[in-house]
């Protein structure tokens, strides 16, 4: 960790606002008498907020005298989180990127790049209009959608350099954000939409799991006019020999397993809205495969057979006009990048053998 200093030039004092200053008293008595320093974070946190974003050297000291405590203590938890910031950051926004392995893995280096030529060379440097400072931080606790980034309280997660860009301008705009993933899933969902606790997706598993189960070898059938037990010999003797019986049933052959299948009907799923960004995105990546004809969309196969397909990304295949494998089986090296692309992330359709899967199944089709 890098050495953490107070800024130079520091204002004279500190005061907390009256509705401040009535929050950390309520904040202390949170705490058992004796143990009223445990406050320290939660109301530095406070002076850092209400000064502009960072901790002057002044509200150190206040904090400290508040809850009793030495100097140097409050000195030395101020300088080790680096949830505070010990000089002037950017008026709108202080950007903390992510930096380690998962983020730098899904493209944290790009997000940096961003911060140097949108924001300012070095860490802390304020930009030219005084708005915006960044930093590269620690894991940040958001692995699983990296890469990410915290700004003040909210992590936005999931970012592209489109995302990201766009992320700044809004910030920049006084406009609303939306915090958490910059995708099209919720929270931390599959890429690929929910797979677990969904009574559509079980079924599916299950139907892969029973086509990837090898077939038993078929019984031979029980003769028809099979003779009773004898209770004598005179019975047993008149009883047909074995191999008089009826012969056994030959087993199916796989091509009338397939013909017995029950037809593949699409689930019911709710198309998303395509998105446009999304698209342009795309575009650059390879040619947006042909939409399905009427007659396709009418007979829709479960896309969700395929590995890789929930519920959600169905809904999306759905959206740009893709309804049946034998679509997904023609496409061709552009099309599953212009998709994957689309889709998100990279390299998802090749990885999951979509068009592979898709040109097993519709073989099997009578």
């Amino acid at each position: 960790m890098a050495v953490r200093r107070l800024a130079a030039e520091q204002p004279d004092d500190f005061t907390f606002t009256r509705e401040n200053l009535a929050w950390a008293k309520n904040k202390v008595k949170d705490y058992p008498e004796g143990r009223q320093a445990s406050a320290v974070i939660p109301i530095l946190w406070k002076a850092q907020e209400q000064n502009a974003g960072w901790l002057p050297e002044p509200a150190i000291r206040l904090v400290a005298d508040m809850l009793e405590m030495p100097y140097i203590r409050v000195f030395e938890i101020a300088t080790f989180y680096t949830m505070f910031q010990l000089q002037p950051v950017g008026t709108v926004a202080h950007v903390n990127v992510c930096g380690t392995t998962p983020c730098m893995l899904r493209g944290a280096p790009e997000i940096v790049d961003i911060c140097k030529k949108r924001i300012a060379p070095q860490p802390f440097q304020r930009s030219a209009d005084g708005k915006f400072t960044w930093e590269e931080v620690e894991c940040a606790g958001a692995c699983v959608n990296a890469p990410m980034v915290q700004i003040g309280a909210d992590t936005y997660e999931d970012l592209t350099p489109e995302t990201f860009n766009a992320l700044l301008d809004a910030l920049e705009a006084g406009e609303p954000t939306s915090p958490g993933p910059q995708s099209a899933r919720k929270a931390s969902e599959p890429i690929t939409g929910v797979s677990s606790l969904d009574p559509d997706a079980k079924r599916n598993i299950e139907a892969k799991l029973k086509r990837l189960k090898p077939e038993p070898a078929a019984k031979p059938a029980k003769p028809a006019n099979a003779a009773k037990p004898a209770s004598t010999a005179k019975q047993t003797a008149a009883a047909k020999p074995a191999a008089a019986q009826e012969p056994a049933a030959a087993p199916a052959s796989a091509s009338q397993k397939v013909a017995e299948k029950k037809p593949r009907k699409s689930p019911s799923v709710k198309a998303a809205e395509v998105d446009l960004a999304a698209v342009a995105r795309a575009d650059g990546e390879g040619t947006r495969p042909p939409e399905a004809e009427a007659a396709a969309r009418a007979a829709a196969d479960n896309l969700q057979e395929l590995t890789g397909i929930g519920p959600v990304m169905h809904g999306r295949l759905h959206a740009l006009g893709i309804f049946t494998f034998a679509q997904i089986a023609q496409w061709d090296d552009t099309h599953t990048k212009w998709v994957s692309a689309y889709v998100g992330p990279k390299g998802l359709i090749d990885a999951a053998s979509w068009v592979e899967q898709a040109k097993a199944i519709v073989n099997q089709k009578p």
